[in-house]
């Protein structure tokens, strides 16, 4: 008798229904800041592919839950499942999350594309988060930054950035404007349009036109200086608890991968559309339009590639992703200057990929 009852309880155990696993996301980004769309198109996506009785997203705007500094660590305890990000903002944590987010004066956003998804990118992302207990799934990019937009004196020439102290993001970008005469001032974006509006910097970086025109930047400064040679192009993801994502079936963390990949197509498309409007706003607003020419910009790549490899020898991480991203650099042109100028943007003429493999260890 108590083996028949053991027995039916197993069978209507099995037969009853999985308990559906519900995770908490948060973002970086408040809901006044444009870049908070790609989370959500992120999740929109995933909740439409999955079968809610396996997993549903149930997302929070950035500041709803933790702080947008505080994302990171809230993934990494488990305390939240997943948080959307920008992987710079986590370069104290290790200096080799910036090349996953930013580079200066070196990848577009097709070359993100084609090194995460075609050359190993994926895996690098994944090594380097791994280290903190996540599994990281990049989502979405955007090509070059807007540029500086100044308060009350333009940029029209390198010369005019010695003694500004300007808002920039980046550890590589930082050094490189240092190096240029200027000073770094690190705050998040959500601070950015009151210290412009105060006085405290005298301008500042953010992101893509469009994102800036959300941060309503063009309120409270005259000048726009282009193009954005500190962030030729910017990747965004969401950081995954390892626990919850191995909790997962493969075919839902499959699902989950598709959804990243399908929100990365749409970004590139959706942005570039944003931005172009958005630039044609800034017009509109009476912002001063003005772009640094060639010469000066050759001269940035070669500061922006010192730069690169001091920062990959002060860290053997840093190190192998720009090894592997210039690798991929040095392999994709070959067909991309014979495809010229029928192809997908310029081949830079990055640092020495023999310096970084050697600093790599």
């Amino acid at each position: 008798m108590k083996t028949t009852l053991l027995t039916c309880a197993a069978v209507a155990a099995l037969a009853a229904p999985a308990m559906a696993d519900t995770w908490t996301m948060t973002s970086t980004w408040p809901s006044s800041l444009e870049l908070v769309e790609n989370d959500k198109k992120f999740v929109e996506i995933a909740n439409a592919l999955i079968d809610p009785a396996d997993l549903k997203i149930e997302f929070f705007e950035g500041g709803a839950l933790v702080p947008a500094g505080e994302v990171f660590g809230a993934v990494e305890s488990g305390t939240i499942q997943a948080g959307g990000d920008w992987p710079g903002y986590w370069a104290g944590r290790d200096a080799a999350f910036s090349p996953l987010a930013t580079t200066a004066s070196l990848f577009n956003a097709v070359d993100y594309v084609n090194w995460i998804k075609g050359w190993g990118g994926d895996e690098v992302y994944n090594e380097v988060y791994g280290r903190f207990g996540m599994v990281y799934l990049p989502y979405a990019v955007t090509n070059n930054e807007s540029g500086f937009r100044t308060v009350n004196k333009p940029i029209r020439t390198t010369e005019d950035l010695k003694g500004m102290r300007l808002r920039v993001s980046g550890l590589e970008q930082g050094k490189l404007l240092e190096k240029l005469g200027g000073s770094q001032v690190s705050m998040a974006g959500g601070e950015i349009y009151q210290s412009l509006e105060r006085g405290v910097i005298d301008g500042a970086e953010f992101s893509t036109p469009n994102v800036d025109l959300s941060g309503g930047f063009q309120q409270v400064t005259k000048y726009w200086s282009t193009p954005g040679w500190h962030q030729s192009s910017s990747v965004f993801g969401v950081m995954i608890n390892k626990a919850a994502w191995d909790a997962l079936s493969p075919g839902t963390q499959e699902k989950l991968k598709i959804a990243a990949d399908a929100t990365m197509l749409w970004s590139l498309a959706q942005t570039e559309k944003r931005a172009t409007e958005a630039y044609q706003a800034f017009q509109e607003a009476g912002t001063e339009i003005t772009r640094l020419d060639d010469a000066t910009l050759e001269n940035i790549q070669n500061m922006a590639n010192e730069t690169i490899v001091e920062v990959s020898c002060a860290n053997p991480t840093s190190a192998k992703v720009y090894a592997s991203m210039l690798t991929y650099l040095n392999d994709y042109a070959k067909w991309r200057d014979a495809s010229a100028p029928f192809n997908l943007g310029r081949t830079p003429v990055g640092p020495d990929l023999a310096k970084i493999q050697e600093c790599a260890g």
